[in-house]
């Protein structure tokens, strides 16, 4: 388990553990509370190969820079030179990938899509851009060995470090600024539903294939913002904003920041834009008939903890 110190890979090991599965968690922090039973063991996985690896049936690689800003090199880094690596380290065991719905076309609407319809050509940052060619040495790999590629979309749950944190930094008294029209429609995966998915990915009988990977159904973007906002206790509703409007200040944003060379994400990035004003949903038809996956709704109950 790669990422094993993350919001992901925790909840993904400890799913393998109420399961029984042995687990060895590998991470570049240190060990993490809360994996109990999981031999946790220290790698950053950017620096090569692992020399004496453990002889592991299946190998779930969770570990990534996500961010929709940042250096190329970074992301490449990770994303793309880490994957290898792990590859390399563990060349007979079945690789489970965890992607994202990030290598769909960014600049159109995402509306109910297959898997057939990614990796595309253009991203809107190197995120997208280094989680597509990570996919494409998996799909590679797949001549020679089991691996299977999934992809959630707005990973959320107890610990989220990126979605909630982001929704609830951009509350301005009691409004909430947001793209689109609020109508539109979106796959949300939580975290549950996404560490399921990984063990019917990692211990099934299907060893080939790249899958989807959301809750039961899509949302409406404005019943998941105000659900969230009640969740929390905030007195605050969203407020909409078109993205024909939007969209140029992001660019000069952006530009902006990068002529400062800042370290930081403007406060509006035209990869958050994109994923914010139009439909995205996909379609998990392929990870239910042949996973077996059966997700959850989505649902915040307990998100005035998280």
């Amino acid at each position: 388990m790669t990422g094993a110190s993350g919001f992901v890979g925790g909840e993904v090991c400890r799913e393998l553990r109420r399961d029984g599965h042995q687990v060895v968690g590998f991470g570049r922090r240190p060990a993490p509370p809360g994996l109990d039973g999981v031999d946790y063991r220290r790698w950053d996985l950017a620096g090569g190969p692992l020399p004496e690896a453990p002889d592991v049936d299946a190998v779930v690689h969770c570990a990534g820079t996500v961010s929709d800003w940042g250096p190329a090199r970074e992301f490449h880094a990770v994303n793309v030179d880490g994957t290898a690596h792990v590859l390399a380290t563990f060349p007979r065991a079945r690789f489970v990938h965890v992607s994202t719905a990030s290598v769909y076309d960014p600049r159109r609407p995402t509306v109910q899509a297959a898997e057939d319809e990614a990796p595309t050509g253009r991203y809107l940052n190197a995120y997208g851009e280094s989680k597509a060619r990570a996919e494409r040495l998996v799909l590679a790999a797949m001549a020679q060995r089991p691996a299977i590629i999934l992809r959630p979309h707005a990973i959320y749950g107890p610990g989220d470090p990126t979605l909630l944190p982001r929704v609830l930094s951009a509350v301005r008294g009691r409004w909430l600024p947001a793209v689109g029209d609020g109508r539109q429609r979106v796959s949300l995966t939580s975290a549950a539903n996404l560490a399921r998915a990984c063990v019917l990915a990692a211990t099934g009988p299907v060893e080939q294939g790249v899958f989807n990977v959301t809750d039961a159904a899509p949302v409406v973007l404005d019943d998941a913002l105000r659900a969230v906002l009640a969740a929390r206790g905030i007195a605050a509703r969203p407020v909409y904003l078109p993205l024909r409007a939007v969209w140029p200040l992001a660019t000069a944003a952006e530009l902006l920041f990068r002529l400062v060379r800042s370290s930081r994400p403007p406060r509006l990035t035209r990869y958050a834009a994109s994923h914010l004003a139009v439909e995205r949903t996909l379609d998990i038809s392929a990870a239910r008939e042949r996973l077996g996956y059966s997700p959850a709704p989505t649902s915040f109950d307990g998100a005035a903890s998280w």
